[in-house]
């Protein structure tokens, strides 16, 4: 009777010890499962917080960019440096590009609102030789009577993907002599041009592709950008 009081005893203790552990192992794999889970909520608040860090100081960057660019604008075209003026173009700039700042830097893939402006900046010099040459080319199909002019209106669809790159291109072939552009549907540019020369010139795609290489288009792939973006990788490769 002892002998199976003793054993009943046993089995009943070594169940309560293997429950125990049964209970045991559980929590601890309960507590680890929590302490992953906790790890992984940190690390995404932790990655939020640096994206929006990034997304701010790249919103600021831009808002600063565009800002000194329409003031330059203001003060090239308006003239007047007086106070008065000057504190005019300060405020107006500023709200206009509060307002849009992300527009200009809407397409951009590698994220260095530089690269973009100085393509911009560059592209500027390329686009007053067009237009000098374009007024002297006009200059002389006015000046010459006989030259047959041959009016053409061009259709063409772009391949630039967005709609700073579009309001480029057709202030490019507008501030041209010889072509004005007329409409954009849908990516499609509908231009008039004087004559079958500067039809052919437009159609060449030149202003187009620059265009594309001032923003980065995906479907323009230049050697040049692979060189503007290479310190921008080292630096990341340098960071991990």
């Amino acid at each position: 009777m002892e002998v199976t009081l003793l054993i009943e005893a046993m089995d009943t203790s070594f169940r309560l010890m293997e429950d125990a552990r049964s209970q045991a192992v559980d929590l601890l794999n309960t507590a680890v499962k929590l302490t992953s889970e906790t790890r992984d909520i940190e690390e995404k608040n932790i990655q939020a917080i640096f994206t929006g860090a990034q997304e701010a100081k790249s919103g600021f960057q831009n808002l600063v960019v565009t800002f000194l660019m329409l003031f330059a604008f203001w003060v090239l075209l308006s003239g007047k440096y007086d106070l008065f003026h000057l504190a005019l173009g300060v405020i107006c700039s500023l709200l206009i590009a509060y307002l849009t700042h992300d527009l200009l830097f809407a397409n951009v893939r590698v994220g260095d609102a530089r690269v973009i402006a100085y393509r911009f900046f560059a592209y500027i010099p390329w686009l007053l030789y067009q237009i000098i040459t374009a007024n002297i080319y006009v200059a002389s199909v006015v000046l010459r009577p006989k030259q047959h002019v041959d009016p053409q209106i061009l259709r063409f669809k772009t391949k630039l993907e967005s709609d700073i790159s579009w309001v480029t291109l057709a202030n490019s072939i507008t501030l041209t002599p010889g072509t004005i552009t007329m409409d954009i549907r849908d990516g499609e540019f509908i231009v008039h041009a004087l004559d079958k020369k500067v039809a052919a010139d437009l159609n060449a795609g030149e202003m187009e592709d620059r265009i594309a290489h001032v923003f980065m288009e995906a479907d323009h792939i230049y050697v040049q950008d692979a060189l503007d973006v290479a310190p921008i990788f080292g630096e990341l490769k340098r960071g991990l």
